[in-house]
């Protein structure tokens, strides 16, 4: 589903869980089909592991890449990955970039604009806007407050205020003249977890976000999870919300 332009807050928590707004597809068939990736100079701020980062450099051909993450532990492992020559990896937030005016024709942030502390949100964009050429392209994608997933991981980190005041800042940007809505889109992508282990591994066991959870809060989410469990894993599916903006002059 396509929308020329965004929602307002209200709009997007009603589209959101109608499951008739959602395509259900793979985040990079959107990236491919909304954004040009060949021969461009990219910035993705929050690149976590650089799984969708090696996506961009090999398959999609980006030009060069700048990956910034703000977990230490996480950009250590990544300076270990020799092979993408395009890809400058930098320990950075999206507040402060680290470049001149007009560097990137595009900025992604996978998962990542609810992770900026509200306060800074704004000012991120900001950002975001300088290092962006005229009418460079700014990718965010955002998980969706609703569905069997979300009521595992709020169990986990509730993000219901984290996540709506990001989608209140783009607004807010666009309201500043900083951006134009050019797409919104929502989609449903597939998780299969094999085993208790593989989902507290993935979710749990993280460097990015401290997590305050006792043992009855495991014994919780475990069992939230086991009730999706079959003896082919627990599958979910993740339903988000793609934004495509293009930075105005």
């Amino acid at each position: 589903m396509h929308q020329q332009q965004g929602q307002t807050l209200g709009q997007r928590r009603m589209i959101e869980t109608d499951p008739a707004a959602y395509r259900l597809c793979d985040e990079l068939d959107l990236v491919a089909e909304l954004i040009e990736v060949r021969g461009k100079r990219l910035l993705e701020l929050g690149c976590g592991a650089a799984w969708i980062t090696r996506q961009l450099a090999t398959r999609l051909g980006a030009r060069h890449i700048t990956a910034t993450e703000v977990d230490r532990i996480q950009h250590d492992k990544n300076l270990a990955i020799t092979d993408l020559p395009n890809v400058e990896f930098r320990l950075g937030s999206s507040d402060s970039i680290a470049d001149p005016d007009a560097t990137y024709d595009g900025v992604l942030l996978f998962k990542s604009l609810h992770h900026v502390p509200v306060t800074r949100m704004d000012l991120a964009l900001t950002e975001i806007h300088r290092v962006l050429v005229p009418g460079g392209y700014l990718y965010v994608s955002e998980p969706v407050y609703w569905g069997p997933f979300n009521e595992v991981m709020r169990l986990i980190h509730d993000e219901r205020e984290t996540r709506a005041a990001a989608y209140a800042a783009l607004e807010r940007a666009v309201h500043a003249g900083l951006f134009v809505w050019e797409h919104q889109v929502f989609y449903q992508s597939e998780g299969l977890y094999p085993t208790w282990e593989s989902f507290a591994a993935r979710f749990l066991q993280v460097t990015h976000t401290q997590l305050d959870l006792d043992e009855h809060r495991i014994t919780q989410v475990r069992a939230a999870f086991e009730r999706h469990l079959t003896p082919e894993g627990a599958r979910f599916l993740k339903p988000h919300r793609v934004d495509l903006l293009r930075a105005a002059p």
